[in-house]
């Protein structure tokens, strides 16, 4: 029989009892699915054919009502993702190191290396809701109201590109040489998803992220109007995109949604 005193099995069983500890806090931090469940009513809910409206400002109510309920539904899990962080940047157990909740979000946002707390602080920099102004505005820019063909086809609401072969719908103006896709998305709240984390993640809309923080900073939060700003890399266009963004925000009256008292209903 081997002793426990064994000089070679002291090292053996304390890695296993830290293994132990480190799994058992593992287990007790939170999880993003703590904070937040997704609503399979509004994340499956197809798009509608908008086509059918003959007349635009009716078409124009029904695509304002279809996209309010996905754009609160992404911002909700946004906000769980910051309530997560939160809780992870209250906790200050030695043996937490990364967790896994945590190094998920890096990865997801491509944060930088460096501390836990590092880490932290960027990603509340960058992971903030979008105000549904800005959103409704985009996507009734880019996808003519819900009726162009990577909307209808491809779910695609905001333009996105992707860069793989099959990953989307080919362009039919692509120029020659091109190789980009516009993306394609199984159901449009993904295409909502997936829009914001590019607000929220690519350094072209630092300057947006900059512009939304200082606004819930100083009157609790954000604006399409001012947001918009920030957009100047996301077309072309450049700042002609912004004046008509900002014009379909002023002209819709879309600026009423990003009130903090404004019914995500309505």
């Amino acid at each position: 029989m081997i002793s426990l005193r064994h000089p070679f099995l002291r090292p053996a069983l304390f890695c296993s009892a830290l293994l132990a500890m480190l799994t058992g806090c593992e287990r007790n931090l939170p999880k993003l699915t703590d904070f937040y469940q997704p609503d399979a009513s509004i994340t499956q809910t197809p798009l509608p054919d908008f086509r059918n409206y003959a007349v635009v400002q009716e078409k124009k109510d029904a695509f304002v009502g279809f996209m309010l309920p996905l754009i609160h539904e992404a911002n909700r899990e946004i906000l769980a993702e910051r309530q997560l962080l939160e809780h992870l940047s209250g906790t200050q157990t030695p043996a937490e190191g990364h967790p896994r909740p945590l190094k998920k979000l890096v990865k997801k946002y491509r944060i930088a290396d460096g501390t836990r707390q590092e880490q932290i602080d960027a990603l509340l920099e960058q992971v903030n809701v979008i105000p549904p102004s800005l959103v409704l505005a985009q996507a009734a820019n880019e996808s003519a109201w819900g009726t162009s063909r990577f909307a209808r086809e491809g779910n695609n609401l905001f333009g996105e590109w992707c860069f793989s072969k099959g990953c989307g719908l080919v362009p039919k103006r692509r120029p020659s040489g091109a190789y980009h896709e516009v993306a394609s998305f199984k159901k449009p709240f993904y295409s909502v998803q997936s829009y914001m984390l590019n607000i929220n993640r690519h350094d072209s809309y630092a300057q947006l992220r900059s512009l939304r923080n200082k606004q819930i900073s100083g009157q609790g939060y954000a604006t399409g109007n001012e947001l918009a700003a920030g957009l100047i890399n996301y077309s072309q266009r450049g700042r002609a995109y912004i004046q008509e963004i900002r014009s379909m925000i002023s002209v819709n009256d879309f600026g009423r949604f990003d009130l903090p008292d404004s019914d995500p209903a309505e």
